[in-house]
């Protein structure tokens, strides 16, 4: 991957944006002078996609009160959302009898995880079990019993471990069950069981698709071990400085952090 020369107004047609630790702010906002550089990259003839590991549920109150009316790719890929119709286009869901299989292999390892799970749809709630541990203020419904986990579609199960890091909980988790389901990490406390094969890419790849754009139009911006796919599929993948350390290893550039306008520092550069 490599940088393109400039162009007349933008050198990219997409921008792909993570949002928590990267578009977002640590306070959940998005800066100004962060908006003022996507408005004039989308001016310039720029798409902007929002690309998160949160679903639908957890994401339509961000980008509504963003004005977002694009495409957003939710749940890690499993989603392609169009924010402006409020409409889901895409879903993809995990085959629960494999998750099951998946969750055993892996506790057989680790000894009882704590548990949550994102149910499919635009309303889909997301089931939380003793011991979870959800960040923020997020809307989560509790659940007891085990066979509530199971008894509607799911995109993803979280799973968090009473001593276990998380970067040592994904690492078991693929080791174990890496032929059932795919394992990322989407943030602090948040170790994921997805769809074998889903990642970020899978939607972006999608999305893009539906604008008539490709990947070596892309620039992508992110923070987590779960973008590391995004990067591998888009021209240019950009790591804010608060990033993981797993994905700044695969990034071309490493931009200020989230909480630093890192975004719009690249954007303002690129435009000139």
């Amino acid at each position: 991957m490599s940088e393109p020369p400039p162009a007349a107004g933008f050198p990219y047609r997409l921008i792909a944006t993570d949002l928590d630790g990267t578009l977002l702010r640590s306070d959940d906002s998005v800066s100004r002078r962060t908006r003022e550089a996507l408005t004039a990259a989308t001016a310039a003839g720029a798409a902007h996609i929002v690309v998160t590991g949160r679903a639908v549920p957890w994401t339509r109150h961000i980008l509504d009160d963003l004005g977002y009316d694009g495409l957003a790719v939710c749940g890690q890929g499993a989603q392609v959302y169009d924010a402006g119709a409020h409409r889901l286009l895409t879903s993809v869901t995990l085959d629960r009898q494999l998750a099951g299989v998946a969750l055993a292999k892996i506790e057989a390892e680790t000894g009882p995880l704590y548990l949550a799970a994102s149910r499919d749809g635009l309303d889909g709630e997301v089931l939380v079990g003793p011991g979870y541990e959800v960040h923020g203020s997020l809307p989560a419904t509790p659940f007891t019993d085990a066979s509530d986990l199971w008894s509607a579609p799911l995109n993803k199960i979280y799973v968090q471990h009473p001593a276990l890091s998380d970067d040592e909980l994904a690492e078991v988790a693929r080791r174990t069950a890496g032929g059932f389901v795919t394992v990322t990490m989407a943030g602090a406390g948040i170790v994921e069981l997805l769809p074998l094969g889903l990642s970020k890419a899978t939607g972006l790849s999608l999305a893009a698709r539906r604008l008539g754009m490709k990947a070596a139009e892309t620039i992508a911006f992110g923070d987590m071990p779960n973008d590391i796919p995004m990067f591998g599929w888009a021209e240019r993948g950009v790591a804010m400085a608060n990033a993981h350390e797993e994905l700044k290893a695969v990034a071309d550039e490493v931009t200020s952090s989230n909480d630093e306008d890192g975004i719009a520092a690249v954007l303002e550069r690129l435009l000139g």
